[in-house]
């Protein structure tokens, strides 16, 4: 028994994939695909995309919502994991990247599931509440710029129905949050972030050590 949760040495990592990992063919080759561009840090981790299946599944998410769609590994996933009448909203802002999620899911099937809106994030939100959207989505995937963590997280949760989730990645900053001498923007943004989410109580919350850090919120 640990009190603490371990430390992820590489070889532990190894089995963890080796052993407990279930990808798609289609997945592997998109994080191979993205793993040579530019900004493939951007890309999740594959047991966090498992991760967020799971979750998917056991809230019964039938309207999910993603702000940040990159190469579109975590929409594919959150997409194959809903059911056959499951709509997802996606945002992002670059036609480049999305063009190669526009390839997964028609490759894994669910480009009918799929709502790719290519503005800045906050207009679509904004447009989404205007529209009469709001208490409607069952999950929301965060994963975009950091600035606007805190905007796209309050969005979120108005858009989402009594029960939905929000899944925030990124939290842990690489372990700058916990450096109190680093004060980049982006780590004050996620500091600040995290202190709020713990003391808000519209929602139940958890960080999962898992990727970079999943902050996991529940509308109540």
């Amino acid at each position: 028994m640990s009190t603490r949760t371990l430390s992820m040495t590489d070889v532990l990592y190894d089995y963890l994939l080796t052993q407990t990992l279930r990808e798609r063919p289609l997945l592997s080759r998109l994080r191979d695909l993205t793993r040579e561009l530019p900004e493939s840090n951007m890309q999740i981790s594959p047991e966090q995309g498992q991760f967020m299946a799971l979750l998917v599944r056991l809230i019964g998410a039938r309207r999910c919502l993603e702000i940040g769609t990159f190469t579109g590994y975590s929409s594919t996933v959150v997409a194959l994991a809903m059911p056959g009448d499951g709509r997802m909203v996606c945002l992002d802002v670059s036609a480049e990247y999305t063009r190669h999620a526009r390839d997964a899911w028609r490759e894994a099937g669910v480009q009918d599931k799929v709502d790719l809106r290519l503005a800045p994030a906050l207009e679509s939100l904004q447009a989404m509440l205007e529209a009469g959207e709001a208490g409607s989505f069952d999950f929301a995937f965060i994963d975009a710029d950091k600035d606007h963590y805190d905007a796209y997280y309050e969005s979120a949760l108005e858009l989402l129905r009594p029960g939905g989730l929000i899944a925030i990645d990124n939290v842990l900053w690489s372990g700058r949050v916990a450096d109190e001498d680093n004060d980049e923007d982006s780590t004050l943004v996620m500091r600040k972030l995290n202190r709020k989410i713990r003391g808000d109580e519209r929602v139940d919350m958890s960080l999962v050590p898992i990727g970079d850090g999943l902050m996991l919120a529940r509308k109540r």
